[in-house]
């Protein structure tokens, strides 16, 4: 509900014919108060109407089907038996992370204080928070620049992200890879919203869309990224993350049965 108001009652409309004029005029002053209610109730808290919903251009099928490859992500971000978790886990976000400041550096042009004056995706608004946890509004370039400063500073810092033999990770580490890879999805989620229609100009919605599945699947796999931060673009990532459709089967006997292996596969953890 927007806003309260108080219920008029029904001694304070009574239209009963021995109402003297003040009556009248208390009644027209009554039904132009509910009208401004009513009116009112139809925008936002600040009087603005609510901005008619975007049509989504990335989940059209003409751009969802382009990929750049046709492997099953989910066994691409499975942790190798004979690699250490962290090992895993580092090697991958550090990827992901010059994965995702390439592809943003391809728009980055179009990314300005002028075009983006707020971090948005879906409706949503991304505020930063220092390291005093001060909640700051900033322009779309500005928060991205501060996303990949920090995860910079992270990934070549080899107390967090040894490289060297024997070093231990730090107890942090898998909070601190979170934390990355929460930053890291507001940003796929902002060109996604934002940038898609200079994406296809360019011609690399196939880049964008294999990058995202491929950073769907593995924050999924390790529980990287809480499903209520991710869930503003589940739309795509339904789409993008699910398996590949089955080759069509070889000719069989009227009498063979459908396997039904096809059905039974689940890509959502």
């Amino acid at each position: 509900m927007v806003g309260d108001y108080s219920p008029i009652s029904a001694d304070n409309t009574d239209m009963h014919s021995q109402r003297n004029s003040k009556s009248g005029l208390s009644c027209k002053m009554v039904l132009q108060a509910v009208g401004k209610v009513l009116r009112k109730s139809k925008t936002k808290p600040n009087g603005k109407k609510p901005p008619a919903e975007e049509k989504k251009q990335y989940l059209e099928a003409e751009f969802t089907k382009v990929r750049v490859v046709d492997f099953d992500l989910k066994e691409l971000v499975m942790l190798p038996r004979e690699i250490d978790l962290n090992e895993w886990l580092a090697s991958n976000t550090t990827t992901f992370f010059n994965l995702i400041n390439l592809q943003y550096s391809t728009i980055s042009e179009f990314c300005t204080g002028d075009t983006c004056q707020a971090m948005t995706a879906c409706n949503t608004i991304y505020y930063w928070y220092d390291e005093r946890g001060k909640k700051t509004k900033c322009t779309a370039p500005q928060y991205v620049d501060f996303v990949m400063s920090l995860v910079q500073k992270l990934v070549t810092d080899d107390d967090i992200f040894p490289t060297k033999y024997g070093k231990e990770f730090p107890n942090a580490f898998e909070s601190l890879v979170k934390k990355i890879c929460r930053y890291l999805f507001h940003v796929l989620a902002h060109l996604f919203w934002a940038h898609f229609k200079e994406t296809v100009a360019l011609d690399l919605q196939g880049h964008l869309n294999t990058l995202y599945a491929h950073f769907i699947v593995f924050v999924r796999e390790f529980n990287l990224v809480d499903p209520k931060e991710t869930c503003i673009m589940d739309d795509l990532s339904e789409i993008l993350c699910a398996p590949a459709p089955p080759a069509p089967a070889a000719p069989s006997s009227p009498t063979s049965a459908p396997s039904p292996s096809s059905h039974n596969h689940v890509t959502e953890r």
